[in-house]
């Protein structure tokens, strides 16, 4: 490779780490090439990018982006996962993929410029998706709203039952 084509790698990683809210690095070694075409089109559908990079380029793009403790996980072949809109999905993702193919070790990870070690990218993976947070979200504002409805009706309603029972009451005394 030449070094104009080094120094290209090395700014689009840059960029790329720079631009992503979650970066997972995983090795690779061991899977065939369908497994890693099955876990690319996996990551693609969900809008995350998976790049192999070489370490040395990876560690210039990492100390050009002002990401100081990735170096000590670039080591062996490495695959970097970038997540530029959901941080979720390409933790959770290669996770579940790395349960099913033992090949695939996920080595660390960066949410917002923070190193993540294996721990923090499981607990990212269990997060539920970016969807499900929203409606809980929104259930969580409705519920209050909705219960001071019911509290604001309550007078209304029990005053409604009580002309009801007066209606009977003098109904059934004119009867």
């Amino acid at each position: 490779m030449k070094r104009t084509e080094k120094e290209a790698q090395v700014q689009m990683i840059k960029e790329k780490l720079s631009e992503a809210q979650a970066v997972i690095l995983a090795d690779y070694r061991g899977l065939t090439v369908e497994e890693m075409t099955e876990l690319r089109k996996k990551l693609r559908e969900a809008g995350v990018e998976l790049r192999v990079v070489k370490n040395t380029l990876a560690r210039l793009a990492a100390k050009e982006a002002k990401i100081d403790d990735l170096d000590s996980h670039l080591n062996g072949p490495i695959a970097m996962a970038f997540g530029i809109g959901d941080p979720v999905a390409p933790a959770k993702i290669l996770h579940t993929f790395a349960r099913t193919h033992k090949n695939l070790e996920l080595k660390a990870g960066l949410l917002e410029k923070k190193i993540l070690d294996r721990k923090g990218i499981e607990a990212l993976a269990a997060l539920p998706t970016r969807e499900v947070l929203l409606a809980q979200l929104a259930a969580a504002m409705v519920g209050p709203l909705r219960n001071l409805g019911f509290v604001l009706s309550a007078p209304i309603r029990d005053l409604v039952y009580v002309l009801e029972a007066v209606r009977k009451k003098q109904h059934a005394q004119e009867a």
